[in-house]
């Protein structure tokens, strides 16, 4: 499997890379965090760490760390327009539910 761009999502990341030329990539993975258990965290990669897993995806790289790659791995990241603002859409098959607000999430893994 792997961790891929939607095409909305692709266009912005390559955007993000224009205006920060030191960025080597997207930085895509997981915290614990929430009532659910995990949180999504998604930055500019700026050095690739030795755990790393790398997705390359139209010239663009995802590094994924080897705590989130098994919670992660699959993941289709979208954008979406919302009134006035944008924002990213994680299409994970791993997600198994989500807290209330939607800022965290469970996997099979964690019920085990």
């Amino acid at each position: 499997m792997a961790v891929t761009l939607a095409p909305a999502a692709l266009d912005r990341v390559q955007r993000y890379l224009v205006e920060s030329p030191d960025a080597i990539g997207l930085r895509f993975g997981v915290t614990r965090t929430g009532c659910s258990g995990w949180q999504y965290k998604a930055d500019l990669a700026r050095s690739q760490g030795a755990d790393d897993t790398v997705f390359e995806q139209d010239g663009v790289r995802i590094y994924v760390d080897a705590l989130s790659l098994p919670l992660v791995d699959g993941t289709q990241i979208d954008l979406v327009k919302q009134r006035l603002g944008e924002q990213f859409l994680f299409r994970n098959p791993n997600v198994t539910a989500e807290c209330g607000c939607g800022e965290s999430f469970t996997t099979k893994a964690d019920a085990a």
